[in-house]
Order: C-alpha cells, then structure tokens, then sequence
C-alpha cells in the first residue's frame, strides 16, 4: 500500500514538476499556449490528516491517518468574460483503529476520525475519489460573477467547514453582484450536496441525515434519514458597508423543510495606530415550512409549527499581534435549532471546531478566544468555552442527548518557507468534560465529553 502510494505521489510530483517547466519556459511556448499553460491555471492541493481521540475509563479510543490530492484546472477568461474551471479529489486511509466496530458499552459508533473518510462505508479502505468543482463563470461589469455547476459553498449555514481531509461542496447558480462600493448582493438555488466525509453527491433531501440523527420530539430514534423531500435551497443576501459597520442579511429556504433569516453587524473603532476595539451581534430566526421534508411525522426533519431564535453577540481588541474576543449565544427555549450537519458549521460567535449546537434548544453558551499571530508564518489560539444545554432527558430540546459541556481548543499553525514554500503544519488539540447530569449512563458520554483529541495536519497548495 505505502508503496502504491509512493508511486502515485511521485507521479503527481513530476507533473506539478513538468508544469511549472512549461510556465517558466515562454521562449518554447506561443502566447495562446502560455495563457492555458500558466502555473495559475493549475491546482494541486494536498493533505495529511491524523486524529486521535482519548475518550475516558475504558471507553473506546480511536486514531486515523489519512492523505489526499486534489487536481483541478481553470481556463483564462474566454471572450474576457467566461472561466471554466473544474477539480477531483483522491484520498486513501493509511491507518486507523475499526472505525466501523461500536463501543462494546455503548453500542455507538465512532463519531470523529469516521469522517476523515467514507462516512457511509466506514470500512472502505480503497483509494477514494470525488470530482468536485465543475463550474462554468460568467464575469460582467466590473467585479460581478454568475456561476453555474459545482462550487464551493460561500454562505452563514452552507460552508465548506474544511475539518476534515475535503471540504463540503455543492451545485446550482451562484449570482455574485458587486458593482457598488461597499455594497454586494448574494443570490443562489442550489439542488445538490457533496457534504464534507461523503464520496458522492445528492440531491438536498437525500443529503439531509448521512451524518447521525439523534432522536425525535418523541425520544425515538430519527427517521427522516432518506425519507426527506426538498427540490432545494434557495439563498439571498445583502452586505452594506457603513464607515466602521458592516451589515449583513440573509435569508435561506429550504424548500419544504425551513426558512432561516439571518442578520449579522460588525463594528470596528480604532483606538490607536494599528489597535481597535471590535463587537458584533447576529440574530437569527427559523421556523418550519411545508410538512417539514415529509408528510409523516415520523419521518420529517422538522416539525410543522417549530420555531427558534438565536441571539450571539461578541466584544473584541486587535492588534498587528494579537487578538481577544469574549463571546455569548443564546438559543430560546420556543423550539430546536435545526441546520443539517452535513451543511456546514455553526455561523455564531461561540462556535469552537469539534463541536455544534444544531438539534438544541434553550442553550447558554459563553466563550472567549485569543489569538497570537507574531509573524506572517505563525498563528497560535487558545479558546475556551461554556455550554449550558437542556437535560440529556429532555428529548424536546436536546436531539443528541448531549450533556452540557467546557470545551478547550489549542491550536498552532507554521507556514513554511523557501523550497518548502506552500506548505502549512497545523496543529489542534482539543479537551471537552462535562458539565451535566449523565445519569451514570455512558451513551450520554462517549464521545461527547469526558475527551480529548489531537489533530495534526499538513496542507501543501501548489
């Protein structure tokens, strides 16, 4: 295996090779051929990706290590106006413990190093592959862009939350209006998914519940997983910029199932050369729409009639150097919070890798993050954070039966220099115990709380 893997790494080292041969080679090559042929026209990005979690007692431990390449090519602008560009991505599992074995007391499977890989097939040790930007872009005016076909996702609840070895994309028309200062418009209806730890793509409904879903209003295991209708999701934003405020708003529908509407303001006041004061505020509002993905209950994603507000603020000071933020999110307790996980991550100012609040209600959650950036290649965080969730019990409200919880991140990245220009070392640990009533039940605890996790990645982009 290490050996095949040796042999496709050389291959792909000779033809980054040979392209930046012909880039730095124009006498040999004519105009036309130098525009196609560019080192800006290809992409080659590479991962490494090894996690650890150490779960508490005799609870199962797991580890995964991973690699991956994605090759991608994009034209120069045709007639000034038109790109294509396109991109596939290959990945192997080079070692893990069973990620497809439950815990013998729990009878849970894993939950994190599963998704360095096949989500669907955990025991899949094959070479990988997924074709994932195929786009055709339409540029007018000065700076506004129409595209059409498969993109990265660029939007508060659809992102490409880049955690694991590839990110989440998706496929529709994106119409980004830029010809104002200081004003954008948004718009785009997306018809499918190729959600992060997933080798295919699928419509919106059908990619709705490939990650677990917890339980329903009733306390029974979810059943809205390939059972949810939706043609697709619709999104429109508007950005303003005021001197040292800018405002976004957003809202998003997902046909049958939601609509969110979503405002966010932030603001920046200078308190000396290169030093501000920085505060934020988002509001968001869902509520349920159609039947919810499904005409039986039983088997929606979401229930008619349910509603949630989140409220998240946050206050700051930046330098060249560094940065501190303390953090607050506010879930009323009217309904669930309700964002498939398979989207994206949490948009709110408390949101710390590792962990989301989709699936609850009535949550407190503070937090405060600092980060120390002493040089272009450098960037250290360390973040903590407080979340108060409704009881484990409480199955209106908690869809995970996920305990309250403190979690910890500390996080380095290492840009590197000269030959081994392109390459980045990141480094992420995470430490999460528990701050509920478990009832001595270990279901409430295995990878939820009680854990810690170690992250270790390298990204090298040509």
């Amino acid at each position: 295996m290490i050996r095949r893997l040796s042999i496709f790494g050389l291959i792909l080292g000779l033809s980054a090779n040979n392209m930046a041969v012909w880039a730095n080679r124009p006498d040999t090559l004519t105009t036309q051929q130098q525009r196609w042929l560019g080192r800006d026209r290809f992409l080659i990005r590479a991962r490494s990706f090894f996690m650890a979690t150490d779960n508490q007692d005799d609870l199962t431990d797991s580890y995964a290590w991973g690699i991956g390449v994605g090759l991608g090519y994009q034209t120069p602008r045709l007639f000034n106006h038109l790109k294509i560009a396109g991109s596939g991505f290959f990945s192997k599992k080079l070692l893990s413990s069973d990620l497809a074995a439950r815990d013998p007391q729990t009878n849970q499977l894993n939950r994190y190093e599963i998704g360095l890989f096949d989500l669907q097939n955990p025991g899949n040790h094959a070479l990988l592959s997924r074709f994932e930007e195929l786009y055709v872009q339409y540029q007018f005016g000065k700076k506004s862009t129409i595209t059409l076909g498969r993109q990265l996702p660029r939007s508060p609840f659809i992102n490409p939350q880049d955690g694991r070895l590839s990110p989440t994309f998706v496929e529709g028309i994106v119409l980004d209006w830029n010809e104002l200062a200081n004003t954008k418009i948004h718009a785009e209806y997306l018809t499918r998914m190729a959600p992060r730890s997933t080798i295919g793509w699928f419509n919106v409904g059908e990619s709705i519940g490939l990650y677990p879903v917890g339980i329903d209003n009733t306390g029974k295991a979810s059943q809205y997983a390939g059972n949810t209708q939706s043609a697709g999701i619709s999104q429109l934003s508007l950005t303003q910029t005021l001197g040292n405020v800018t405002l976004q708003l957003w809202d998003t529908h997902v046909q049958n199932i939601f609509n969110v509407a979503y405002a966010k303001a932030d603001m920046s006041l200078p308190t000396g050369e290169k030093r501000q004061v920085v505060a934020g505020f988002q509001l968001a509002r869902q509520w349920s729409i159609g039947d919810g993905g499904n005409a039986e209950a039983a088997k929606a994603y979401d229930q008619p009639g349910n509603r949630s507000l989140i409220v998240s603020g946050r206050v700051g000071y930046q330098t060249t150097r560094w940065a501190t933020y303390l953090n607050a999110t506010r879930i009323t307790a009217e309904g669930r919070y309700l964002m498939p996980r398979e989207w994206g991550r949490d948009p709110f100012y408390t949101f710390l890798m590792r962990e989301k609040n989709d699936g609850f209600g009535d949550v407190t959650a503070v937090s405060t993050n600092l980060f120390y950036t002493p040089g272009k290649r450098i960037k250290a965080e360390a973040s903590f954070g407080y979340y108060q969730l409704p009881d484990v019990k409480n199955v209106v409200l908690n869809k995970y039966g996920m305990p309250s919880y403190t979690q910890a991140n500390l996080a380095l990245t290492y840009r590197l220099s000269n030959f081994l220009n392109g390459l980045d070392v990141q480094v992420l640990w995470v430490l999460k115990t528990n701050a509920g009533n478990t009832y001595d039940n270990n279901r409430y605890v295995y990878n939820r709380v009680g854990m810690n996790q170690l992250n270790v990645i390298l990204n090298y982009r040509l």
